[in-house]
């Protein structure tokens, strides 16, 4: 397994599509977080929709405080870290006006013991990369209005509202 350095302390790797079960628990979780009442068994189904090799997913795991960034790669992937604590999976979407071809984020989730340490950032950070590599211009999501604590880092991170969707 493959580990990167993120932002000391925490490492990102690449997601594998036989990790459907963990990226269910995850999306529930984050549903539950806004909607602690609501089942969302359902959400199983949007995995088995639209998560493929297609749809890059990536985690999150928690080395440790205090750890350096030191040795070689190979080293500091022998003390690999345990569960992920965060994770970010995107899909493709196509701009309806220009008709160009973007990322979507479907979900960007960090555990509540690991927030406010600027892993949302850097996911989306790593994310902006890897979309400008691959030759996109834009990215897109979608985020609940009553989820103040992603729009404020989305407004800070510089995205602006396209459009509202309505219900």
């Amino acid at each position: 397994m493959h580990f990167e350095l993120l932002i000391p302390g925490y490492y990102i790797r690449r997601g594998s599509t036989l990790e459907r079960s963990l990226l269910v628990k995850f999306m529930q979780r984050t549903y539950q977080d806004l909607f602690p009442t609501q089942d969302f068994a359902h959400l199983a189904r949007t995995v088995e929709q639209y998560f493929s090799k297609d749809t890059p997913l990536w985690w999150v795991e928690f080395l440790g405080e205090g750890v350096e960034e030191q040795g070689s790669q190979e080293e500091q992937t022998k003390s690999s870290p345990s569960s992920p604590i965060a994770c970010v999976w995107v899909g493709n979407a196509i701009d309806q006006v220009s008709g160009n071809r973007h990322p979507h984020i479907f979900l960007l989730y960090v555990v509540p013991e690991h927030r406010r340490r600027g892993i949302g950032t850097a996911l989306m950070r790593y994310v902006e990369n890897w979309a400008i590599q691959r030759g996109d211009r834009q990215i897109g999501l979608q985020v609940f209005q009553s989820n103040q604590a992603a729009l404020n880092l989305y407004n800070h991170l510089g995205y602006q509202t396209q459009s509202l969707w309505m219900l």
